[in-house]
């Protein structure tokens, strides 16, 4: 038996409103929160975003709230989520809504997706939930109900979007998408399916041919290339550290960290740690090592290897020196540098550094 909408739709739904989890961003389907939670959901953990999602509600509650906040704000409330690309998408799209489309947000796939950053199933879930529109939204979750529903090892995503498009009722789209995220969620695990609790199981062709294990099959992925990186730490006695300014593109993007430069073949950290501020401070002496920081990101491995500094007072960079360079003298009034926005590791670095720091 095929599955189709007309068994699908009606048990995915019933099962959904008798067992879905009470997420914050399901209480409202205000377009805005939708696409907020959708953008933070991308990548990540329900447990994680929950958090974050009602901290970023209480600072930025509405679209033109966003739009009119600083970006340096705006990735200080992201700080920890990681994929910052995310949270600037975010504020851009803010900005053009508010300042092309009257702060309305497209109700279209189409619309949505010439957004900054929506993709096809940002868009799908954003117009099926807060819109009702009958569209697939294909995530991680649903690629692996829909693999084992109709027995596909190696779908491609067109194809599922085209399976789940030929299930999404006309009544309550946005409830059928979030059920069949939800059911890969809680049920239709990677790891020890529950099965027998599964209200599509009458109808999983996996199921009865015996292959759910193996469905979806495990998608390749290349090797993930490993960088070390000595990093300078430069603090001076009042408890100030040189801080600087990732560029406006690329990987974390306008977040704030201590110099640091890749290590090469041979070359102990400290030397690329002075390396990386051998153009401001070209006097500065490591003093020692302070910590080392392992991080995971999802196409690389870094390991930073940070090291104190001193520098002669007389060496010190002027602020003006440090501006034009985009270079900055952050205090340490607490663990965190105050109103400046770091990536994960550096947040660890600079904790390391704040429990030596006298306040």
């Amino acid at each position: 038996m095929i599955p189709d909408i007309d068994d699908v739709a009606p048990a995915l739904r019933e099962w959904f409103d008798d067992r879905r989890r009470d997420l914050p961003w399901r209480r409202d389907s205000d377009p805005y929160r939708v696409l907020v939670s959708e953008v933070m959901l991308q990548q990540t953990r329900v447990e994680a975003v929950v958090p974050y999602y009602e901290r970023w509600m209480t600072r930025f509650p509405t679209l033109v709230a966003l739009a009119d906040a600083g970006l340096d704000d705006v990735l200080g409330e992201w700080e920890g989520l990681g994929y910052y690309s995310r949270a600037r998408n975010l504020h851009a799209t803010a900005r053009i809504v508010r300042d092309s489309a009257g702060g309305v947000i497209p109700d279209s796939v189409a619309g949505l997706r010439a957004l900054p950053g929506v993709g096809e199933y940002t868009a799908g879930a954003v117009a099926s939930i807060a819109f009702g529109r009958p569209e697939p939204a294909v995530d991680g979750n649903a690629r692996r109900v829909l693999s084992r529903l109709f027995d596909l090892e190696a779908p491609r995503a067109a194809e599922l979007r085209e399976r789940a498009r030929t299930l999404v009722p006309a009544d309550r789209p946005g409830d059928f998408n979030q059920a069949l995220m939800e059911l890969g969620a809680t049920i239709c695990r990677p790891r020890a399916p529950r099965c027998v609790e599964c209200p599509l199981a009458a109808w999983c062709l996996a199921r009865l041919r015996g292959t759910v294990g193996a469905r979806p099959g495990p998608a390749s992925r290349p090797p993930v290339p490993f960088f070390d990186l000595g990093v300078a730490v430069v603090v001076s006695p009042q408890g100030r550290a040189l801080m600087v300014r990732r560029p406006e593109d690329g990987m974390l993007a306008r977040l704030w960290e201590f110099p640091g430069r890749t290590v090469a073949a041979g070359e102990p950290p400290a030397s690329a740690a002075a390396r990386a501020i051998a153009t401001l401070v070209p006097d500065a002496e490591p003093l020692r090592p302070l910590t080392t920081i392992s991080h995971a990101y999802s196409h690389r491995r870094h390991v930073y290897h940070a090291c104190l500094f001193e520098t002669p007072r007389e060496t010190r960079p002027r602020p003006r020196d440090l501006a034009r360079a985009g270079w900055t003298a952050a205090a340490w009034e607490r663990p965190d540098p105050a109103g400046r926005a770091l990536p994960a590791a550096q947040r660890r670095i600079a904790r390391a550094l704040a429990s030596l720091v006298p306040c």
